[in-house]
C-alpha cells in the first residue's frame, strides 16, 4: 500500500496518437501528436547515484522512480508529464503483483 501523503505530484499518463513507422516507432514526437490516458497523484523520486535497469541485453538508465495507484491499461509505449517535465516509461511493474500500485522506472526527457 503506498502513503497517501507521498503522492504530492499530479501526473498525466500520454499515449502517441501519431504516425508511427514501419517498426510501430513514433515518427513525430510533437505534443500535439500525444493525447491523454489517464491523470493521477504520484510520488517522483530521483534515482540514488547511477541505476540502471537491464532488460533484453540492452541498458538504460533510470533516473526517476515514479510510484502511483495501480490503473488499468497503462503501457511502457506511453508517456508521463508533470508540468513541463517528461519522462519516457522504461519499465512498469506491478507492485507485489497485488493490482494495488505501479513502480514506474523512467528516464527524463531533455528538451
Amino acid at each position: 500500500m503506498i502513503d497517501a501523503g507521498k503522492l504530492r505530484h499530479r501526473v498525466a499518463f500520454e499515449r502517441f496518437t501519431g504516425n508511427t513507422d514501419e517498426f510501430g516507432g513514433a515518427m513525430d514526437y510533437a505534443d500535439t501528436e500525444w493525447s491523454l490516458f489517464h491523470s493521477c497523484y504520484a510520488a517522483i523520486d530521483p534515482a540514488s547515484g547511477r541505476e540502471f535497469y537491464e532488460a533484453h541485453q540492452s541498458q538504460s538508465e533510470v533516473t526517476h522512480k515514479i510510484r502511483c495507484r495501480y490503473f488499468a491499461g497503462l503501457k511502457p509505449s506511453m508517456r508521463i508529464r508533470h508540468g513541463e517535465r517528461f519522462f519516457k516509461i522504461i519499465s512498469v511493474i506491478d507492485w507485489e503483483e497485488r493490482h494495488e500500485s505501479f513502480l514506474i522506472m523512467t528516464k527524463e526527457l531533455v528538451r
